[in-house]
This record gives C-alpha cells, sequence and structure tokens, in this order.
C-alpha cells in the first residue's frame, strides 16, 4: 500500500527527539514564578503535544479554576516561552535511529518536511541544533498556520507544497492528533511507540501500522518501492 510514497511528513516532539525534559524544565519555571509546586515528567508527557497554549493551560488547571486558568494564562504562556527559548533543545535527544531512518529516506529520494505543533522559532531552533534541518526541505510550525493537528491544514499545505496528492505522501507521528490529521488529509500514516500521545497507548490510534524506529519505517519504504 505504500509503494507509490513519494514524500514523508515527520512530527518532532515524542516522533524524532525526547523533548519532554525540556518541556519540564520549562514549565516548573514558569510554575516556580507562580509560586506554583512543581510538577513530575509523567504528568507532562501526559499534556504535550497540542501546542504550547493547551499545555499550558493544561499546566494551569492544576491549580485554578476556569477563571483562574484565563486570567493568568497570557502571562503564564509568556514566562514559558521566555524559560524555554533559553533550554530548547539542551535537556532533550534523538530516539534511536532518527538520522539512519531519515538518510535512508533521503536516499530514497523522498521529499521530507518536519510538521509539528511547537512553535516554527522553537522548531527550527531544535532541528538546527539536533542536526536534523538539512533533511527537510520544508517546516510548519503550530503557528504557521490557523489551524494546527489534529486540523489537517498543516499537512494539507505541506502536500500542496511538493506539488504531490495526499495519497502520496507518507505522515509518521507518535500520537493521535497526527494520525487524525493524516487521515482527514487522505494520507497514509504510521505511528511510532515510544513516544507522548497524550498518556494513551499508542495500539489505540488508528494508523496503518506501528513502526519501531524512522530507519523502520524507512526500511518499509524501502521494500514497497522495490517489489
Amino acid at each position: 500500500m505504500f509503494a507509490d510514497i513519494r514524500a514523508v511528513i515527520i512530527d518532532l516532539d515524542g516522533t524524532m527527539v525526547d523533548t519532554a525534559p525540556d518541556f519540564l524544565l520549562a514549565v516548573n519555571r514558569m510554575r516556580e514564578d507562580f509560586r506554583l509546586s512543581a510538577m513530575t515528567l509523567t504528568e507532562i508527557k501526559r499534556m504535550v503535544g497540542k501546542g504550547s497554549e493547551h499545555l499550558i493551560r493544561q499546566v494551569l488547571a492544576q491549580d485554578f479554576d476556569e477563571a483562574g486558568v484565563q486570567q493568568h494564562f497570557d502571562a503564564a504562556l509568556a514566562g514559558y516561552q521566555h524559560h524555554y527559548a533559553q533550554i530548547n533543545g539542551l535537556h532533550s535527544a534523538l530516539y534511536p535511529d532518527v538520522l539512519s531512518g531519515l538518510q535512508t529516506m533521503q536516499a530514497l529520494g523522498l521529499k521530507l518536511a518536519c510538521v509539528t505543533n511547537k512553535p516554527i522559532a522553537f522548531a527550527q531552533a531544535l532541528l538546527q541544533m539536533k542536526g536534523l534541518a538539512p533533511y527537510f526541505s520544508l517546516t510548519y510550525g503550530g503557528d504557521s498556520f490557523a489551524y494546527k493537528k489534529p486540523h489537517p491544514l498543516p499537512l494539507l499545505s505541506a502536500c500542496q507544497q511538493f506539488g504531490l496528492p495526499p495519497a502520496q505522501v507518507m505522515a509518521i507521528g507518535d500520537s493521535s492528533n497526527d494520525a487524525i490529521a493524516a487521515r482527514a488529509a487522505g494520507c497514509p500514516v504510521l505511528t511510532v511507540p515510544y513516544g507522548y500521545n497524550h498518556g494513551e497507548p499508542v495500539q489505540n490510534i488508528e494508523s496503518d501500522g506501528i513502526v519501531e524506529t524512522l530507519l523502520s519505517a524507512a526500511k518499509l519504504l524501502t521494500t514497497s518501492t522495490t517489489t
């Protein structure tokens, strides 16, 4: 079913880079500014993946009611982004076989895009720091469009930019956001089992398959294009 794939759209946080430690530190520095207690890595992993605004609303909801969240949101988001900009990428690490997977996809002649809900400035800086930027001819962040994943707009825009129908563009991610967006866009989608997915089992995601690593995905595409 993947024989006609000509491009791949890959998520960033939880798919290529384990950024949860960065999120945790930035969130807890913001919470310290508000004289709130620190959160745990497990708690943060359940909240990431839907963009910074959603993350901060979830974080504030641990201590405030809806009115309190709204009251403190702007200051909390600004504080979080200030702290995150200082530590972006410093405590994160590539997942296994990310580079070899990207290299294999590139060798197959596939066009590569990174589409993430992370703000574009943070995404581009992280890709550069981790040596991933050269592999991607296209990068979209959570603030690149009016809508972010799970809305299909970012994926459809990548397909349009590549000049390819969605059926020829594979999406790879770690969460239901990626799968829902891909399904709505008409892209086939693979999921990796090691990301965040809002604390839910990856097996619950409706995708076209689970691949252990990006290299596994690349090998699957290699097999499909040579048979």
